[in-house]
């Protein structure tokens, strides 16, 4: 009998080792960063890939206990190159993970192929509505914003708080902004104002004199823009240069001034944009994340450094509940649907086509900060239109 008991229990121990030395021996999690390395989104790719290492950083450099292993490939911002570039990731490299990109159109491209090959994609920017709409799926998900969101929210404040009753808008001629002045018709329509005419350049063209020109002629109430990069920092010194500031004021998502306010200088000062982040929240999460940050990079974060940020605490819940196992999709995508992320913008929560449901702020630019001013939209969830998930 003692014998017996001996053996059971050196097999028992002998198990628990294999089982030990097999969870240490783990591979690394390859983690594939499909972002604008050059061009006129440079900086946001990198701010993102920033947050993103800076949480994998606090939380000893694993994630669900896997070490991660970074693949970088430069999306150039060109949806023409996009499924050859995923497909690089998916095929020749074998990543676990995608996490990408700025650039909707883009981003597209990375959905179709993630769709196809089950291969988990987090988008820390595009806002392309499609990707947790249509094209929604259980292993996609966004740690950043539906265009519809922030455009949705300062549509109702450009009508309802500031009594706009005529507005014009003015994008890129591509997905994010035509899915973003969509939103702010929406908002601002639903809200008792009209929208009279809506303007558009090629993407990435930053040439907008002749536009100001009828801008300047039709005497709309309010202007709402969709730029971010470089093209946001043209627009809005264009803008200034061309004196509309001073009778029709310029309102539009955040990414007209996140991260491009150095550039703007004057030209910005006291616009008004809505976003899910904002300078000054001045809560306990937030201050310990921008020290964090500005400590490790000597910068000052900005929202795509929280997307990115909270791209990776997302990966992190899903492996955790998984134990590394990131083949267990029900079970990982089931833990990030069920979480309360602690962000820096606040906490969110994911809604049923995997898109974040969060407060929507309204800003306003203060010398080099865009200050909370209040909250525009609580609890703000993206219609999710078309998503069959």
């Amino acid at each position: 009998m003692t014998t017996s008991v001996a053996r059971t229990t050196l097999t028992a121990l002998a198990l628990a080792c294999v089982a030990t030395l097999g969870h240490a021996q783990q591979a690394k999690l390859k983690v594939g960063l499909m972002l604008p390395y050059s061009g006129t989104f440079t900086a946001l790719g990198v701010a993102i890939e920033n947050g993103f290492k800076l949480r994998v950083e606090e939380q000893g450099g694993k994630l669900g206990g896997r070490e991660i292993e970074y693949i970088k490939v430069d999306d150039e911002s060109d949806p023409a190159k996009a499924t050859d570039n995923v497909n690089k990731l998916i095929k020749r490299d074998n990543v676990d993970v995608i996490v990408g990109t700025v650039h909707s159109g883009v981003a597209m491209a990375m959905a179709k192929a993630a769709k196809e090959s089950g291969t988990v994609l987090i988008v820390p920017n595009a806002g392309a509505d499609a990707v947790t709409g249509p094209m929604c799926a259980p292993n996609i998900f966004r740690s950043s914003f539906s265009n519809w969101q922030p455009a949705f929210a300062m549509g109702e404040v450009a009508a309802k708080q500031q009594g706009k009753k005529k507005a014009m808008t003015i994008t890129w001629k591509y997905a994010a902004g035509d899915e973003s002045v969509a939103g702010f018709k929406e908002g601002f329509e639903k809200a008792g104002g009209q929208v009279t005419k809506q303007l558009n350049v090629p993407f990435p063209n930053v040439e907008f004199q002749a536009l100001l020109t009828e801008i300047a002629a039709a005497k709309p109430d309010a202007v709402y823009a969709f730029f971010a990069g470089g093209g946001a920092v043209k627009f809005v010194k264009d803008y200034a240069a061309a004196g509309l500031n001073k009778t029709i004021p310029l309102y539009g998502p955040g990414f007209l001034t996140d991260g491009t306010l150095d550039a703007q200088g004057e030209a910005a000062q006291g616009m008004l944009t809505t976003l899910h982040y904002a300078d000054g929240l001045n809560t306990p999460r937030d201050t310990a994340f921008r020290t964090a940050y500005a400590k490790a990079f000597k910068l000052q974060p900005d929202v795509y450094a929280v997307q990115g940020y909270d791209a990776a605490q997302m990966l992190g819940i899903g492996l955790a509940a998984v134990k590394g196992d990131i083949g267990k999709k029900a079970e990982f995508a089931s833990a990030i649907e069920k979480a309360k992320i602690d962000s820096p913008r606040g906490p969110f929560s994911i809604g049923k086509s995997h898109n974040p449901v969060q407060d929507i702020y309204l800003r306003k630019v203060e010398g080099k900060e865009n200050k909370m001013v209040s909250i525009a939209s609580k609890s703000l969830a993206d219609p999710a239109r078309g998503c069959r998930m």
